[in-house]
């Protein structure tokens, strides 16, 4: 039997925001995984198991140009691995593993403007999300979630 480690720390989760068209989160919350900034594997490896992650969607599709503003998905990070899917000859992405929550619906961005931490500039709201993926604090989760959730 060894001692406990008394300095051992319990790693809190952290919250995400990922950006892609309702489409392709629709393919990811089907097939339990997440993708993110066209497959790119850095944004993935920066995220934890037990992290969050919510979906924006700027548009319906991501070849379409009619836009959604919503947010559309929320999931958890089950999986340890970064791993590559092949999903065309040429186009193998990297992939992180996804538990979702079925009953989210989607929450039109315009309704949580004003509630939003991450979001400096209320009339130029679309600056936040230009990278694809960052971090937001555990408050804006909590506010997006409970909209998506209700």
């Amino acid at each position: 039997m060894t001692a406990p480690d008394l300095f051992a720390q319990t790693r809190r989760p952290r919250y995400w925001v990922g950006v892609a068209s309702k489409n392709h989160v629709a393919r990811g919350v089907e097939g339990g995984f997440c993708q993110l900034c066209h497959g790119k594997p850095q944004p993935l490896k920066r995220m934890s198991p037990g992290d969050w992650i919510i979906y924006y969607s700027p548009k319906e599709t991501f070849e379409g140009s009619t836009p959604l503003q919503a947010f559309t998905a929320i999931g958890q990070i089950v999986g340890e691995q970064v791993y590559v899917h092949e999903m065309a000859p040429g186009f193998v992405p990297y992939r992180r593993d996804v538990s979702y929550t079925v009953n989210a619906r989607a929450v039109d961005i315009k309704l949580l403007l004003d509630c939003l931490s991450f979001i400096k500039d209320k009339q130029r709201w679309g600056y936040a999300f230009r990278f694809g993926h960052f971090e937001i604090p555990i408050d804006d989760f909590k506010t997006i979630s409970q909209a998506m959730l209700r």
